[in-house]
């Protein structure tokens, strides 16, 4: 989870903090209405269509503003549609790429952390993160609670996508920053186009990285990389994003990258559709343990830790566009 500190040019802001938003007890199984489950009209933060090459589904993030914020509605909707996908014979293989110039810019820190800080209770004397306004808060154990079931939600819509039984390949464009990085480590395959960036930025805003990133991405680009990615929080091109291996190709432009992920799926879904969720579940299963103990770890630091006079300084340093001064508590 991370406020994304510049905004890719015409995006709404995303990832900053909004008290008057829904508030992550809201984040349950989503108000969509039951339709056929063919159509994409279905779902607020996704459009789904089928049958976009034979065997071949295309799901468009579909957030709001022109950078695919992830709020509650892709939170809520992201676990349920990847389990649809799964368990519908005639979809057997998954494209998953942004609407507009964007990937996603991340997560809408505004809907989904926003209403847990404004929670906090006042508080007093060292030990207390001080809000963007100077009041001092502390976060009851009740509260810290509520954010470890929270970032246990995220981590389930994440692992919703590593989990289906049919190859996802992830189509980046424009930014993949954050929240971006944690969906597309879930897919089996990841290209781009030239304008693609991305960013594991979390550490320059007081975050541990805790929706999957700092666990799948060992497997993907390796050690050395990823240490390099997440502790400095740098953003890449798509050159050097292909050169450590975090997506297999690059493409000169979006049309080029829909059209070779499509070709690609097709390819996948040629195959047998047993013997391609069986490859699946043999590459999968020696990984899966390291990476959900791996998630419970993150999760119950986050939990214990997010909530620091480093992370206050870091949302009101967005607030006022400068760079924050941090202290290490």
């Amino acid at each position: 989870m991370a406020p994304t500190e510049n905004a890719p040019s015409g995006t709404a802001g995303p990832e900053n903090t909004r008290p008057d938003s829904a508030g992550p007890e809201d984040l349950g199984p989503g108000s969509a209405g039951v339709v056929n489950s063919r159509r994409g009209d279905r779902w607020k933060a996704f459009t789904v269509e089928p049958e976009a090459a034979p065997g071949v589904t295309v799901v468009r993030l579909a957030g709001p503003g022109r950078g695919n914020m992830m709020g509650l509605d892709f939170w809520s909707e992201l676990p349920r549609l990847f389990r649809e996908l799964d368990a519908d014979d005639s979809v057997r293989a998954v494209v998953l790429t942004g609407a507009g110039n964007h990937f996603s810019v991340g997560l809408d820190v505004q809907e989904v952390l926003g209403p847990w800080l404004a929670k906090l209770s006042p508080g007093t004397g060292s030990g207390h993160a001080a809000t963007a306004s100077g009041a001092a808060t502390t976060a009851t154990a009740a509260a810290r609670g509520e954010l470890l079931r929270l970032i246990g939600q995220l981590q389930d819509g994440v692992t919703a996508v590593a989990a289906c039984r049919k190859p996802v390949i992830a189509a980046v464009s424009g930014w993949c920053i954050g929240g971006g990085v944690d969906l597309i480590s879930a897919a089996d395959v990841r290209l781009a186009s030239a304008d693609a960036r991305f960013s594991v930025r979390e550490a320059r805003l007081a975050i541990v990285a805790d929706v999957g990133s700092l666990q799948r991405l060992r497997g993907i680009v390796g050690e050395g990389h990823l240490r390099e990615l997440t502790l400095t929080g740098k953003d890449i091109t798509a050159e050097r994003a292909e050169r450590i291996g975090l997506v297999n190709d690059v493409y000169p432009d979006a049309e080029s990258l829909l059209a070779a992920a499509l070709g690609m799926a097709a390819e996948m879904a040629a195959n047998s559709p047993l013997a391609v969720a069986g490859t699946k579940a043999v590459l999968n299963e020696d990984r899966e343990e390291r990476i959900a103990r791996g998630l419970r770890h993150v999760a119950l630091w986050n939990s214990a830790f997010l909530h620091s006079e480093d992370l206050m300084e870091a949302v009101a340093a967005l607030g006022e566009r400068r760079p924050a001064e941090f202290h290490g508590w």
